[in-house]
Formats: C-alpha cells, sequence, structure tokens
C-alpha cells in the first residue's frame, strides 16, 4: 500500500512537471519572435558620429542631447520602428537603424546639420537662428502663471521686434510666428500640418501667437507639460546651436545576410542545448532530466527577461545565451556531485540531497559571483557588440542563481519527499547501491573516485609546457604581429557571401572599377564566403554594396571603421582586461585570501596570454569579438578555479588549519582536486559542447569567438587544475613558516609590581 502511494505522488509530480513543460514550450515562440533583433540578425544600418559645435565651442552634454532629439525627430520621419540612439562620452553618438534598407538615404538625414527658422502661417521666412543667443537659446521656464514655459534668449532684438511687431497686426489665426526644425520647401506645410505642430512626426515644433512687438527675451507660453517644454528646448537649441556630425564608423547589414545568420545561429544553439541535456541524463539519470527542464525555464526566463528590460538581441547576445546555458549548468553538476559525495559516506538520498545542497551554495555564489563582476565591467567598458554580449552574460548570472540553484532544488525535493527514489539511488542520480556503504555496520567509504592521484606531481612539467607556448607567442608577436581586425586598425571590412565561386583576381578587379584596392582578401569557405578589407569613404559604400550584391547576386555585409575608433576600442579592451583582473584579485581576497587570489589570477593571465599566443601563430583575427571571448574566458576559468579552491579551504579548516604542515596542505591540495576533477570534466564538457555546435553550424561571423572560447575553455580547465592550485600551494608554504603576530590584549585590571623592600 506504501509503495503505490509513493508511486501515486511520482506520477502527479510528474505530471505537474510535464504540464510546465509543455506551457513554456508553447510560450518560447511568441517570446522570441516579440524581441527585439539587432542589425547582424535582421539588416540594417549603424553608424557612430562624433559630434562638434560649428561655433568652436566645446561639446558637453547639455547639447549632446540637444543633438539626440534632433536626430530622433529626423529618424521618426524615416519610419524606422524601434531605432536605437545610444549617448557615448561628450561627445559621440551611435546610432542603430533596423531594417533600413537604403542608407544612404538615412546618412543623407542624419548628418544635415539642424536648421531652425521662424515663419508665419503661409511658410513664408520670417527669421532664421541668427536672432537668437549663441550657447543656450532657450531654457525651461515658467509663464505667469507659474506654468511650465520655454523662455528664448533673444540676440538680435531690432530684428526681433521688427518682425513680431509686423506679426501682431494680423487677423487673428493669421498673427501665428511658427517655428520649424529642418523646414522642407517641398513637403511641409502649416496650413497641412497645423495639427501636427509639436507632434514627434512633423517638424513643426510650436505655433505662438503673437499680440505685440517684442524687444526683449520672451516667453513661449502654452498648456505645456514640463517633459514637453524640455523636449522643446532641447530642438530648439539643436536648430539654433547647430552641431556638425562627423562620421567616424558604419556597418551596413543586408536583410538577407542577418536572417542567415540568425537560422544558422539558432540551429547551432539547439543542437548544442539538446547534446547537453542527452549528456546530463546520461550522466545523472532521473536528476539529469530536471537538469535539462530546469535549463529550459533558464533560456525561457533568460529571453523574457531581456524582453522585459527592453533589450535588443544580437548575434554575440546568442552567443553569450549559448555559452551561459553550459555554464549555468555548472551549478547543477556542483550540486549533483555533492549529493554524491554524500551518499558515498553512507547518507541516506534525503539526506544527502540536503547536506550536498548547502555545501555546493558557496562554490555556486562565488563563481557566479565572479563572472557577473566580470560581466559588468564588459558592460562599462564595451562598446556596441561586447555591451551586447555584457547585458545577455549579466542576466544569465541572475537567472541561473533562481533556475539552475533554487529551482532545480526545489524540483528535486518535490521526488525525494515521495520516497520513491530512497533506494533507487542509481536511478535518480547514477549512484550504485553496492557502491553506498552501510555506516550501522561500520563499513568504510568504499567509492573515491581519482584517490590518491598526485596532481601536484608534476607541476614544473606544466610550467614548461606553459612557457613554451607564451614564448612561441612572444617570438611569434615580434615577427607577425597581430592579425587585427578593421575595428582595431580602421579601415573597410567588406563580406560577400554567393552561390557563385568568387576569385581573388575579380574581387581585385571589381574593387579597380571604384579606385580601391584591397589590403587583404581572404577567403572563408568553397571559394563562396569572401572577406576582403579596403578603405571606403560614406559616399561609396552604398555603390560598391549595390555592386556586389547585382555582380555577384550576393548577400554583402560592409563595416567601415576610423582610426579614431580603433584607438578608443584598443584603449577599452586593455582597461577592460585589467579592470577585470583587479576585480577579481579584491574579491577573491575578501572572500579567502591573498593566496588564494594571486593563484587565481595568475593562472587567468595565463589563459589570457594562451589564448592570445594562439591567435598570434595561426594569424587569427583579433576583434572586438576576440576581447569579449577573452573576458569571457577570464569569466569561465575562475568560475572553474573556484569551486577548486571553495574545496581546498573546506578540507583546510576540517583539517585544523592552525597545524596544518606542507606535506598536508600539498595531502590536501591532491585530495581537493579529486574530489572535484569528475566536475570539472563534466562542466568543460558542457559548456565545450555548444562553442563547437557553433564553430560547426553557426554565423561565421562569430567564428573566431567560438574558436577563442574553445581554446579558452580547455585551456582554463587545464589552468584551474594545475596552475592556480600549485601557485597557492607555493605561496601558502611561505604563509606556514611566518610566525603569527601575537596580538597585544590590553584590560583595565592592573597586575601588582613587585619590588623588594616595598611589597614584602
Amino acid at each position: 500500500m506504501k509503495s503505490k502511494n509513493k508511486k501515486r505522488k511520482v506520477i502527479i509530480t510528474t505530471i505537474f512537471l510535464v504540464l510546465i513543460t509543455i506551457v513554456i514550450c508553447y510560450l518560447f515562440i511568441p517570446l522570441f519572435s516579440s524581441l527585439k533583433f539587432g542589425l547582424d540578425l535582421q539588416g540594417g544600418f549603424e553608424i557612430l558620429y562624433k559630434a562638434e559645435s560649428i561655433d568652436g565651442s566645446e561639446m558637453n552634454q547639455e547639447k549632446l542631447t540637444a543633438t539626440y532629439k534632433t536626430l530622433q525627430k529626423r529618424i521618426d520621419s524615416l519610419g524606422v520602428s524601434e531605432p536605437e540612439i545610444i549617448l557615448e562620452g561628450n561627445d559621440r553618438i551611435r546610432i542603430k537603424l533596423a531594417g533600413v534598407t537604403d542608407p544612404e538615404a538615412a546618412r543623407s538625414q542624419l548628418s544635415t546639420v539642424a536648421t531652425l527658422s521662424f515663419r508665419d502661417v503661409d511658410d513664408e521666412l520670417l527669421m532664421t537662428s541668427d536672432v537668437l543667443s549663441s550657447g543656450v537659446a532657450a531654457r525651461v521656464g515658467q509663464d505667469s502663471s507659474g506654468r511650465p514655459a520655454v523662455a528664448l534668449s533673444i540676440k538680435d532684438k531690432d530684428k526681433f521686434y521688427e518682425v513680431t511687431n509686423s506679426i501682431s497686426q494680423r487677423s487673428s489665426g493669421n498673427n501665428l510666428i511658427v517655428i520649424w526644425l529642418d523646414y522642407n520647401e517641398l513637403t511641409d506645410s502649416y496650413a497641412e500640418e497645423s495639427s501636427l505642430c509639436g507632434t514627434s512626426g512633423s517638424n513643426c515644433l510650436s505655433a505662438a501667437t503673437v499680440s505685440q512687438g517684442f524687444a526683449s527675451d520672451v516667453i513661449i507660453q502654452g498648456d505645456f507639460t514640463t517633459e514637453e517644454v524640455q523636449n522643446l528646448v532641447d530642438l530648439i537649441n539643436s536648430g539654433s546651436l547647430p552641431s556638425k556630425l562627423t562620421e567616424i564608423s558604419s556597418n551596413t547589414v543586408g536583410a538577407s545576410f542577418g536572417d542567415q545568420t540568425l537560422q544558422k545561429t539558432l540551429i547551432a544553439g539547439i543542437i548544442g542545448v539538446v547534446a547537453i541535456s542527452l549528456i546530463l541524463i546520461a550522466v545523472y539519470h532521473f536528476a539529469g532530466v530536471i537538469s535539462s527542464i530546469a535549463m529550459l525555464i533558464y533560456a525561457f526566463l533568460v529571453f523574457l527577461v531581456f524582453w522585459i528590460v527592453g533589450g535588443v538581441l544580437t548575434l554575440p547576445g546568442i552567443a553569450a545565451l549559448v555559452l551561459g546555458i553550459g555554464m549555468a549548468v555548472d551549478s547543477n553538476v556542483i550540486t549533483f556531485s555533492r549529493i554524491k559525495d554524500e551518499l558515498y559516506k553512507g547518507k541516506s538520498l534525503s539526506h544527502a540531497f540536503k547536506e550536498g545542497s548547502k555545501s555546493s551554495f558557496s562554490a555556486i555564489f562565488d563563481s557566479n559571483i565572479t563572472t557577473l563582476l566580470v560581466a559588468i565591467i564588459m558592460f562599462i567598458l564595451g562598446e556596441s557588440s561586447i555591451k551586447g554580449f555584457a547585458t545577455v552574460l549579466i542576466i544569465t548570472v541572475i537567472v541561473t542563481m533562481f533556475t539552475m540553484v533554487f529551482l532545480t532544488r526545489i524540483l528535486l525535493n518535490m521526488f525525494i519527499k515521495t520516497e520513491f527514489f530512497e533506494d533507487k539511488t542509481r536511478l535518480f542520480i547514477n549512484v550504485k547501491k553496492e557502491d553506498i556503504p552501510n555506516v550501522s555496520k561500520n563499513e568504510k567509504v568504499k567509492k573515491e573516485p581519482f584517490k590518491g592521484v598526485s596532481f601536484l606531481k608534476h607541476q614544473k612539467l606544466c610550467y614548461t609546457f606553459s612557457i613554451i607556448i607564451l614564448l612561441v607567442g612572444v617570438i611569434g608577436l615580434a615577427i607577425n604581429g597581430f592579425n587585427l581586425g578593421i575595428d582595431y586598425k580602421s579601415g573597410t571590412n567588406i563580406t560577400i557571401v554567393s552561390d557563385e565561386k568568387l576569385t581573388k583576381e575579380n574581387l581585385t578587379e571589381d574593387l579597380k572599377k571604384f579606385d580601391l584596392e584591397a589590403s587583404s582578401i581572404d577567403i572563408l569557405s568553397d571559394e563562396t564566403d569572401i572577406i576582403l578589407e579596403t578603405s571606403l569613404s560614406g559616399d561609396t559604400v552604398k555603390e560598391v554594396n549595390k555592386y556586389f550584391e547585382d555582380r555577384y547576386e550576393a548577400k554583402v555585409n560592409i563595416g567601415v571603421v576610423s582610426n579614431l575608433v580603433a584607438q578608443e576600442l584598443i584603449k577599452n579592451a586593455i582597461l577592460a582586461i585589467l579592470a577585470s583582473l583587479i576585480g577579481i584579485i579584491i574579491y577573491i581576497s575578501l572572500r579567502f585570501k591573498f593566496s588564494y587570489a594571486f593563484g587565481g589570477v595568475m593562472a587567468l593571465v595565463h589563459d589570457v596570454l594562451f589564448v592570445t599566443s594562439v591567435f598570434i601563430l595561426f594569424k587569427l583575427e583579433v576583434s572586438p569579438m576576440f576581447i569579449a571571448a577573452i573576458l569571457a574566458i577570464v569569466g569561465y576559468s575562475i568560475n572553474d578555479t573556484i569551486v577548486l579552491f571553495d574545496r581546498i579551504r573546506e578540507n583546510i579548516e576540517l583539517n585544523n588549519s592552525k597545524k596544518l604542515t606542507k606535506e598536508k596542505l600539498i595531502e590536501i591540495t591532491n585530495t581537493s582536486i579529486a574530489e572535484t576533477f569528475t566536475r570539472t570534466i563534466y562542466t568543460s564538457l558542457t559548456t565545450i559542447v555548444p562553442i563547437i555546435s557553433l564553430i560547426i553550424l553557426g554565423s561565421k561571423e562569430i567564428l573566431n569567438f567560438n574558436i577563442a572560447m574553445l581554446i579558452g575553455v580547455v585551456i582554463g580547465t587545464y589552468s584551474s587544475i594545475f596552475i592556480a592550485t600549485s601557485l597557492f600551494v607555493v605561496l601558502e608554504k611561505r604563509n606556514l613558516n611566518k610566525p603569527k603576530k601575537v596580538k597585544k590584549i590590553y584590560t583595565d585590571e592592573y597586575e601588582e609590581k613587585m619590588v623588594k623592600g616595598v611589597n614584602c
């Protein structure tokens, strides 16, 4: 009877879990479809401007905001849905226009100097922005009733009086001064747009009634809200103090190019996730099924959060998500490994689950926090694609802590409480009954994987191997230097994907028609996928793009980067890596101690230099996505290392750290590596699988990113086990020899000093 109750509970719980899975799958497609996609996934046009004041004054945040308002109004007239306008620093504006099919028309409309004009109801020009004061021509003010109003600062008071006095004498309804921004004689008319004046769809900013002539500063009043007044002030200032926009980089992606990229990446991602699920189920049986369902919920929640915050999903973002899934599974692997450890000690399944969940939390928390730290640094210092990668990585870390830690444990606990799996540990988590000792019979631990293996024995050999690779990298750097991408050396990158076979000779001749010369032409696959580098100006981008599309029936992507942007990207890349390393040193020193931080950070430096050396040796391109990969490797590698350090710290405390000897330290470190070795291999495997899937089936635009990640995960696993731990031991050995400082204890009690002849 009791067995039937257990089965009934399992069936009910399983049905509940299946229903959740069905609902998630049902909602997944509409949620994904409602996301905003970046240029690389749907095509469009991106441009980065450097803004400068025409009058030579300094460009500050206030003037940049005014220019932003003008550009926003111009973009509205282009009919672009959900454009992105991003202010960068005090003098840069990045504009992303997804879905734009005529980049040249968009470029022309955006870069034109803002023009403010004052006209009558018949559209006759009355005044230009010359009548307004330079600097801040408009500001937020109040009318006589205390309501929000626009205060205009007048420079040419004589001209202003002449115009306002003349308009005031006209009949009611005609005594208006209409303020226009970028008035177009062919399309704009107050008679037709009077009802739209002041809205985002019109160049008409305001129509003010004039009752008398004014020879002083004036107030434009009406039924305005504070927000409306501020918007009008910004627009007037952008027109009265026009800024010059200099294009410093651009990127044009064809719609079909973007669709193909999205399709390839999604297929690669789905295959990678399915492969991870199969591995989890093979290794952990029923617990693996629970982890796979949690992984599905995790992916859904990442997209949901991304949709809620209004994020724009890009190619690097999808790569971060697939990578994040592999790293998120690590949280489950750590917990499952701990549960198995407790079962091998002879504890019951329910007790092993409780203790394993508790002991695994600190490692999961610290490893995710360090990854989050790196992601935040990437977001602050990164540009464009790196920022998108960082955004998804931040969300994945937060969602990981909820789904892969708390939700998985709740689901597992639901089944454990049924008591159905209490004597079915192999079915539940792949632990054989015969491997569980009977504590009541004083049986000892039967299974201790990798016990007795000396991982630190060959540390000199590991050092030698790493030093040789790094030296070869240094020699390669001295001879060949870095193979810098367009983003870091400036110029134009043209990617052409065609069904026809393309040759370097034909493409060279094609470029000569535009008086251009390619600095490099790389054939990627089957002579149908080519990347060539040259130097294009903004005026010829459209012409070249159309030529290649027509000539080869090709999908074309063109990116233009100025030297100014290249220098800025290099500086930010170096800052991001250094800031990540410093942040990790501080965090680990606070959570552990400096000897752990030293070993961990030196291993990270090793990983960064190792991957960089491989890229130098094989002349792989160094681009912003390579830097994103390096930072992701830093986050991943320290994640791995912290799990090891957490076990070392725990075992040192269990073995009385006060009486620690050098021999005991080495023994504990080897034991800790052995205890976490299986988990380390499984985690690396679940991370590598989606990366390999992306390399084989994914888009070539992130090929180098995935190659860097593959090398980084492998070498990060190696450095966590053999470099970080051995360096920790080296430093900790020295600390063992140092005498501990004796703290002086001060009390309020006075000791009696014995003086012969006085006290006695």
